[in-house]
């Protein structure tokens, strides 16, 4: 069998320099945007720019929350409107999924619903229906949100998997990330509890990046049909540039997000990205440490 090669990765120094090939930009919050408590100037200023020419910037993120939450909380922060048009994120779609009940997953879920996260993530279980349990015994599935504590571990929550699974629960994850720095800090996400449940014999639905529910919402939303006017930007391999991949869309990979351990915070050889990038399987169009105009 002949083995698959991907073109060379591009490094580039900002988005202006390949920015007149795009109508639209689909970009990742978390790791890109802000880093969970202020936002990246330089990003903002970006985002800007983009706006300024025209283009349609959506925020496309795997925070399990509503949409309406995120655009609250980069209010908070000081993000301006002005810097992007749209926000869709893994909590919304899974929010629809468990209202709507339109595939055979979802439609099999009972209501009572046992929440693996944060208060902060009510929104995700609130106005679709569901009646939100206090103990896995009471539940006809689970609602991985996250963890509650920044310091937990995947360890942490082995109790609760295996009662879990013991009773034969699915569950639906609401944000595949396995990692995410909160400040300088590395804490996981709901990813790696659902990945542990599924390592134990669990049934889980994702929602969100790079499963394409959330791809096609945002096609909708900005209005872009042509998938080679969109560029996907995100510091996920596995999320971000793996999803872009799957859905024929190119990508710009931030390289001084979750992979800075072993890209660094300067702009990174081409050979060094592609070996890293070949690990998780997923091959991103250009590289550049952090967003920037």
């Amino acid at each position: 069998m002949t083995e698959t090669t991907h073109p060379e990765t591009r490094i580039i120094a900002g988005l202006s320099e390949v920015i007149d090939a795009y109508d639209g930009l689909l970009v990742d919050l978390w790791g890109c945007v802000h880093n969970g408590i202020e936002p990246f100037p330089k990003a903002v200023d970006a985002l800007l720019h983009a706006v300024r020419q025209g283009k349609q910037v959506c925020l496309l993120s795997n925070g399990p929350r509503r949409g309406s939450v995120l655009i609250a909380r980069l209010d908070g922060m000081g993000v301006p409107r002005e810097a992007y048009h749209h926000v869709m994120s893994s909590g919304e779609a899974a929010w629809a999924a468990l209202a709507e009940r339109a595939d055979p997953f979802h439609a099999a879920l009972g209501t009572r619903c046992y929440r693996m996260g944060p208060a902060r993530d009510a929104s995700v279980h609130t106005d679709n229906g569901l009646v939100l349990v206090d103990a896995i015994e009471a539940a006809d599935f689970v609602l991985c949100t996250g963890i509650v504590e920044d310091s937990e571990t995947v360890a942490d929550y082995e109790p609760l998997l295996q009662a879990a699974l013991a009773r034969n629960l699915p569950m639906v994850c609401a944000n595949p990330d396995l990692v995410v720095h909160i400040g300088e800090r590395l804490t996981i996400c709901a990813g790696s509890l659902a990945l542990r449940y599924q390592e134990l014999g669990g049934a889980v639905s994702y929602h969100g990046k790079p499963y394409p529910s959330v791809y096609h919402q945002c096609f909708r939303l900005t209005g872009i049909a042509d998938r080679s006017r969109l560029l996907a930007i995100g510091d996920g391999l596995r999320t971000d540039i793996m999803g872009a991949n799957h859905m024929g869309l190119d990508s710009a990979f931030l390289s001084a997000g979750i992979h800075i351990d072993a890209l660094g915070d300067t702009p990174p050889e081409p050979a060094a990205v592609m070996a890293e990038a070949q690990g998780v399987g997923a091959y991103p169009t250009y590289t550049l440490p952090r967003l920037r105009w």
